[in-house]
């Protein structure tokens, strides 16, 4: 990835599941985090904390920072109210950035990418070359955050830069 100047692995960033318990409701999980909950396929952040939805009652927390006390925090906030499973050592993220981000996910993704479908804080799991990705548009760069299972991650990178290339 070299060459690829607009695509950069996030080291430093604290990954958890979050599943709501039964009868939880997203309402009750954003009152014990302080922060907005997506309740469907969407990127919120707030209070040092990002959430994606990626399912009913489920969500991917981030923290900017690498902290290995981080998720049991993240449990101890949501009390019994969630279960929390750390995934910081389970997947690889990368941030792709500028005008070629959104020419590059739609030569992958089979989703719409076009700002009026897709835009700053939308959500979506899908796959890029056979390989289970979650993504999220951060702002209107734009700028996109991939999470991918760690042991995909040179499969994706090699789908980075044979892509890339003609972009």
């Amino acid at each position: 990835m070299d060459n690829v100047d607009f695509i950069s692995r996030r080291e430093n960033v604290s990954l958890a599941a979050v599943m709501a318990r039964k009868g939880v409701t997203a309402a009750d999980i954003g009152g014990a985090l302080a922060v907005e909950i997506p309740k469907a396929p969407a990127y919120r952040s707030g209070s040092g904390l990002g959430l994606v939805g990626t399912g009913p009652g489920t969500w991917l927390a981030l923290s900017e920072t690498l902290d290995n006390e981080w998720p049991s925090a993240l449990e101890a906030a949501l009390g019994s109210l969630a279960s929390v499973s750390d995934q910081s050592s389970g997947y690889a993220i990368y941030r792709l950035s500028g005008a070629n981000a959104r020419e590059l996910l739609q030569r992958g993704a089979a989703i719409d990418l076009d700002p009026l479908a897709f835009s700053a804080g939308s959500a979506a799991t899908t796959v890029i070359s056979h390989i289970g990705v979650t993504f999220w548009q951060v702002d209107d760069t734009p700028t996109y955050d991939l999470v991918v299972f760690r042991s995909m991650r040179e499969s994706l990178e090699h789908w980075f830069e044979s892509v890339a290339a003609s972009v």
